[in-house]
């Protein structure tokens, strides 16, 4: 007779299959994913709310198992994925395919293998004769580009649910416990130029040639963050790092580029004035806009900040960390991670955070993305152990949220 432990398991693994399966790239909608999952629950009794996106595109999800009371543990993910294109597979990356001791697919470990294990053990939290405390399941959209989704569930939990003990944010950490991760600040920058032809340059402007003083001025502050860099830091790098990502401007040679567009992200650790670093920055691109409006009204610069997620702080004696370290058994070093997620979103909202969940960070964002056998094996175990903390069980192996607070 199969033991919960694998139960859960084997469990997971096909749902994963199925969570894979959607194609749930952040530019694209995640509803059929959502719907996926309200069936599952609805199947045992639990009724999901969500919150839309303002297009009405896509949507958050989150949903109260067990009993309706303080102290539960909310576990937290995103539904969407990073783009496949251009990317080498070697086989579909909506199909999960299993070679040797790893599960291939976009998403297996960022994040859908934690998705997975959180709906495989909602059957045995839902569970009406062991009522304890309850689990609560937070699944955002957007995460992948700037963590927009995720604030406005968080709103609602705060407005709606009991006020939970911890929350776990299952990003691939190998099993490991995290308790810190940089922030990330996005911002898109357009250039409006005046077309004219490229040998009479005084009868138009280039946005091209706009553009690049600006992100040369943006490469200037990055090697600056790097001078900065913190010995004591725990980072890697022990530093704030800002990077141009995107850059499209242009229609021909011969042509003074009407419009360049690019994109720059900055990761921030905690205690880093963003705003502060970047002034000089917008200061420039508003000194620039107004000479080049001077000449042609219609041209300009724009800077529009997309998205800004917090820093994640370690919470000294935190019990969400707590709660994850017996969870997993990792009882190692503290641990912190260069990558942004919703952490940070959960903790300025006021709730004890942490990281944990199966797959490498490693592994995420490229082709032939995969998460190993064991890793969902270790994620059954912390789901066994939670599902035993939540319901009350007072067996030597089955502690208690009271032990961790």
């Amino acid at each position: 007779m199969a033991t919960t432990r694998e139960e859960l398991h084997s469990s997971a693994l096909s749902i994963l299959a199925d969570l894979v399966a959607f194609d749930t790239t952040s530019r694209d909608s995640n509803l059929a994913l959502i719907a996926y999952v309200e069936q599952r629950l609805s199947t045992i009794g639990v009724t999901a709310r969500r919150v839309m996106s303002a297009d009405g595109r896509k949507a958050n999800l989150y949903a109260t198992i067990g009993p309706v009371r303080e102290q539960g543990i909310v576990l937290s993910g995103h539904t969407d994925v990073v783009p496949v294109d251009g990317q080498p597979w070697t086989s579909d990356p909506f199909t999960l395919t299993r070679r040797g001791d790893r599960l291939y697919g976009r998403g297996t470990c960022d994040m859908k293998g934690f998705l997975a294990l959180a709906l495989a053990a909602a059957p045995h939290l839902a569970a009406p004769e062991r009522a304890g405390r309850p689990a609560h399941l937070a699944f955002s959209y957007d995460e992948e580009i700037g963590c927009l989704g995720a604030p406005h569930m968080i709103r609602e939990i705060v407005a709606n649910l009991p006020r939970p003990a911890a929350v776990i944010v299952g990003e691939p950490t190998n099993m490991e416990v995290v308790s810190g991760h940089k922030g990330i600040t996005t911002h898109v920058v357009t250039v409006t130029g005046h077309e004219a032809h490229s040998s009479l340059t005084h009868l138009g402007i280039s946005a091209n040639m706009v553009a690049i003083r600006l992100m040369a001025m943006l490469s200037d502050l990055a090697e600056t963050l790097k001078s900065g860099a913190d010995p004591a830091s725990p980072f890697v790098p022990p530093h704030a790092t800002l990077t141009i990502g995107q850059i499209n401007g242009g229609t021909a040679v011969n042509i003074l580029a009407r419009e360049c567009r690019f994109a720059f992200d900055f990761r921030s650790p905690p205690g880093t004035d963003v705003d502060a670093l970047l002034a000089p920055f917008k200061a420039e691109a508003a000194r620039i806009d107004a000479e080049m409006k001077a000449l042609w009204p219609e041209t300009g610069v724009e800077v529009v900040r997309r998205s800004a997620a917090p820093p994640f702080a370690p919470e000294p004696d935190g019990v969400a960390e707590r709660v994850a370290r017996i969870l997993s058994g990792d009882n190692g070093q503290p641990r912190v991670v260069s990558y942004a997620a919703e952490a940070g979103q959960f903790q300025q909202a006021g709730f004890s955070t942490v990281i944990c969940g199966p797959g490498s960070i490693e592994q995420a964002h490229q082709p032939d993305e995969y998460v190993e056998i064991g890793q969902m094996e270790r994620g059954a175990a912390f789901m066994e152990r939670l599902i035993a903390m939540l319901h009350g069980d007072h067996s030597p192996t089955s502690p208690q949220i009271a032990e961790a607070q």
